[in-house]
Parts: C-alpha cells; sequence; structure tokens
C-alpha cells in the first residue's frame, strides 16, 4: 500500500516551491466547497514569528509540521473533540468520497473516513474560524497566495480505517492552495497507529514526515503537490481537516 499511488486522486505533481515575496501562485486546482470562512479577526491569536515559520516551512519543503495547542484558546481543542464525539455517536457524520458533485466516488479501497462539514454556527467553530482568519491573512501577507475563504470539516476514522496516499487538488477546478489538518486525540501511542505520512512532491516514493495525531498536532502543506496517506488505525480517530482557497464564491457544479 504504501507504494500505491491511487488513480483518479493523485494529479501530476509540480514543483512544491513558493517564493517569498515572489509571484502569486496560480495554478488551479479545488472541490466542490461547502462552506465559506469570512469572519473578521477579533484578537490575533498567531504571532508574527510563528507566521513566517509556517510560510519559510510552505517555501521551502511545501509543508511543516507544527504544535497548535499554544495559538488556540484555552479549552477550544477539548471543546472541539466534544462536538465531534457526540455528532460521531449521533451518526450525523457520512462516508467521505473522492471527486465532486456527479463524480463523486465513495470507494472504501481508498479511503473510509466518516466526515462532516463546519459551519461556524457554534462556539467552538467559530473560534477555531478566527484562527483561520489570522492564517489566511498571514500567509496572503508573506506569500501573496491571494486566499480568500476557506473550508473545513471533521473527520472519523474508526479501528481499520485509512486513506491511501493522495493530494488534496483537482485538475479541472480553481481553488484549494493550502492544507491544514488539526489532530483531537488523547494519550495516543505508537500502537494506535493512524499516522500522517507525507511524501515528497518531487520524489514520490520519499517519505518525508510521519505525524502522530496528537490533541493539537497539526500540519500544514501544499495542496496540489505534496502526497500524503493516513496509515490504518487501530482505534477511533478524530481530526479537523481544513483547506484554504483562491476562489471567492463556491463555483457551479
Amino acid at each position: 500500500m504504501d507504494s500505491e499511488v491511487t488513480k483518479g486522486v493523485v494529479v501530476p505533481l509540480l514543483e512544491p516551491r513558493l517564493e517569498r515575496g515572489g509571484e502569486v501562485m496560480d495554478r488551479l486546482a479545488g472541490d466542490e466547497p461547502k462552506c465559506v470562512g469570512d469572519a473578521s479577526s477579533a484578537h490575533n491569536l498567531v504571532e508574527d514569528a510563528w507566521l513566517d515559520e509556517l510560510a519559510d516551512g510552505l517555501a521551502g519543503a511545501g509543508w511543516l509540521e507544527c504544535d497548535l495547542t499554544p495559538r488556540l484558546p484555552a479549552g477550544l481543542l477539548r471543546d472541539l473533540k466534544r462536538e465531534v464525539e457526540i455528532l460521531d455517536k449521533t451518526e450525523a457524520m457520512t462516508r467521505a468520497g473522492i471527486g465532486r458533485g456527479a463524480d463523486l466516488l465513495k470507494d472504501r479501497s481508498v479511503r473510509r473516513d466518516k466526515i462532516v462539514w463546519m459551519d461556524g454556527a457554534s462556539a467552538p467553530q467559530a473560534a477555531l474560524f478566527r484562527f483561520f482568519d489570522q492564517v489566511r491573512e498571514g500567509l496572503n501577507c508573506r506569500l501573496f497566495l491571494g486566499l480568500k475563504r476557506y473550508e473545513a470539516h471533521y473527520s472519523t476514522y474508526q479501528a481499520g480505517d485509512f486513506y491511501k496516499r493522495h493530494v488534496d487538488s483537482f485538475q479541472s477546478r480553481a481553488s484549494r492552495m493550502i492544507s491544514l489538518v488539526l489532530y483531537l486525540n488523547d494519550d495516543w501511542g505508537i500502537e494506535d497507529g493512524g499516522e500522517l505520512r507525507v511524501f515528497d512532491a518531487v520524489d514520490q516514493e520519499k517519505a518525508i514526515g510521519l505525524l502522530r495525531p496528537e490533541t493539537g498536532r497539526g500540519a500544514f502543506f501544499l495542496s496540489e503537490t505534496v502526497p500524503h496517506e493516513v496509515l490504518p488505525t487501530r482505534r477511533t480517530r478524530y481530526s479537523i481537516a481544513c483547506w484554504f482557497r483562491q476562489d471567492e464564491v463556491p463555483l457551479p457544479l
């Protein structure tokens, strides 16, 4: 499985480099948006030095692993986990698919997680969206990406679930530029599996990162060019996926 690239999911990869202060990225890729982040930033949740580090990581390696706990309000990760646990137990989550609209394919040989899209209506989601807004604004200032909005969803992986290697973009639509995954799992051990494995965008067989899905840990990466996969998990695994997008409004099918 480690060497397999999922057909219909992975697109041809280009050089994963951004230029600090250089030209705007204008490559086009995306998926059907489910919600639009447009909340105003209430107060600074992240410092400039960390945004500089994030921009440098994306411009250099194409991705960055980080601990987001210090950059989120106290108790927010706990509240987000409580919310996704309730959604999971009440069967509000649906099986995730690959593609969009009429082309959506729910192939359990490729991915087996369940998702529910976030709309920012609850207090925990609204607080998280304020963080997303400040990341979006910070990256625009540093990398001139023209990010206008974002979309996000909760994900649940049950024991045995996985998501084979893929990239977070499609050739026929403009949108997703930067991906973020944030984890919500306490006391996660090596024996629990479910790691995020990140691959080099040029040498697609070369793994360059392995991230254990512990509470507060996160990874940012270029949506079009950085392949990644979720290894099979051995216990219930919760996360949030967010995509920062260049398009202003949801595009028609």
